[in-house]
């Protein structure tokens, strides 16, 4: 990422022509929101004067205390390629404060700020994070509303003629790219429709906003193809879900704090302890990683992703895996989180986990090198492999005995997420669906 001043900012939007500029920011569901502005209005913005209204926003404050301010991130600079020329786009990420000019503790770019600076006190210099973000295209219908029929057949790695969403994913990695993006990878996934793009890993912040704005990009991009993309965890039954596989690392004096050469695993002893810390927390932190009532239909066994609580270096069927590659490269890959989470918020739950684990020295079981969806229940049993949270109601009374996660998310954030998602929960309970239609209305 670039590093912008206010006067670098400034001058960029003069010379590049830019006529409005987005100011966005997210709200604690992980809903990109923004306000625009004229260029006219940009110093008043950078200078931290631009308001809105808070109690507008799901979960952020009483229509008695709306005033909110937005102070923008000139690091985040980035022009919207999409868009014509002359007259052009551009947005800014923003912290979101209060009219006392405070940090507001309902922004979810802050709690991330506020577990990374406790990870710098434990001498950590960077928090580094590289996810592997799925989604599906599917085809929109005659008046231009999503479908959940597939645009393709196509397999894992497959190439056009048969993936027919080559072309979508060309434009959103070249639009992802002209917005500063290092692509390292993109192709089809498993399930008809899926497709995966990996971009270069960064810290913690930085890959956060990353998200966000990947997120924005590719529902774009797939609109201006004619497609309509989705991050919902398991839009089909019978195919796999989509999932963001995140791998993370700590660096200390500027080397990886993961790496022991000495080690059978490579693997250091604070890694090992930050593995024990994510096990033992991942029940609490699974309703920040995996925030719908839809991404437990994509945590079930079969479909590749995660469902007990287990990790290894050497096979993919457990929670936490050791890719490879060692050195600067090594790392943990959590394989739970879904692409429908706040980056924000998973990443700092994520993160004050495993950090408790090195506080705490807290070990590890040993690894699972078995497939686990093969193990019977009683193998499991005898091994001690538990299961993550079975639903969102199970996941949410796991987060809301946590002192771990409310102290992370801080009061405000950790009440009104818990508020929200039982409500989430209840409309769904109580709603009929077709499988009961089905099943019950001529049997009974």
């Amino acid at each position: 990422m670039a590093r912008y001043s206010k006067e670098d900012i400034l001058r960029l939007v003069k010379e590049l022509d830019v006529k409005f500029i987005r100011l966005q920011f997210t709200d604690i569901f992980g809903t990109l929101k923004n306000v625009a502005i004229t260029s006219e209005q940009l110093e008043k913005a950078l200078d931290n004067k631009c308001m809105f209204d808070g109690s507008s926003i799901e979960g952020f404050v009483r229509i008695e205390e709306s005033d909110m301010y937005l102070a923008p991130d000139p690091n985040s600079f980035a022009v919207f390629p999409w868009r014509p020329q002359p007259g052009r786009v551009a947005r800014l990420i923003c912290d979101v404060l209060n009219p006392d000019g405070t940090p507001f503790s309902g922004d979810p770019r802050y709690v991330l700020k506020r577990a990374l600076k406790k990870a710098a006190e434990m001498g950590y210099d960077s928090f580094n994070v590289g996810p592997e973000c799925e989604f599906f295209l599917f085809l929109t219908d005659s008046e231009g509303k999503p479908t959940i029929k597939t645009h393709d057949n196509a397999g894992y790695f497959d190439l056009g003629p048969v993936d027919l969403g080559e072309d979508a994913r060309r434009n959103i990695c070249l639009a992802l790219e002209e917005m500063g993006f290092e692509i390292e990878a993109s192709h089809h996934e498993v399930a008809p429709g899926q497709h995966e793009i990996d971009f270069k890993y960064q810290d913690a912040l930085t890959t956060a906003d990353n998200v966000m704005t990947f997120k924005m990009v590719v529902k774009t991009m797939a609109q201006r193809n004619g497609l309509h993309a989705t991050f919902m965890p398991k839009p089909i039954f019978g195919i796999n879900g989509s999932g963001m596989h995140t791998n993370v690392s700590l660096y200390k004096d500027g080397k990886n704090a993961f790496y022991d050469e000495n080690d059978p695993l490579k693997l250091s002893q604070e890694a090992y302890w930050f593995i024990g810390g994510i096990i033992k927390h991942i029940k609490a932190i699974t309703a920040i990683t995996n925030p719908l009532v839809n991404s437990y239909k994509r945590l079930v066994p079969d479909y590749e992703a995660p469902v007990y609580i287990a990790w290894s270096a050497r096979n993919r069927s457990p929670l936490i895996r050791i890719p490879a590659a060692k050195g600067e490269a090594t790392r943990l890959e959590l394989r739970s989180p879904d692409p429908s989470c706040n980056p924000y918020l998973a990443f700092a739950v994520i993160l004050a986990a495993g950090l408790d684990g090195i506080k705490n020295k807290i070990q590890p079981p040993p690894p699972t090198d078995k497939n686990i969806f093969r193990m019977s229940r009683e193998e499991r049993m005898k091994e001690g492999i538990d299961s993550l949270p079975a639903s969102l109601e199970e996941a949410i009374n796991e987060m809301e005995k946590s002192e771990l996660v409310r102290e992370t998310l801080g009061e405000h954030i950790f009440t009104k997420y818990i508020e929200a998602k039982r409500k989430e929960w209840e409309d769904y309970r109580t709603k009929i669906t077709p499988w009961e239609i089905e099943h019950y209305l001529t049997k009974y």
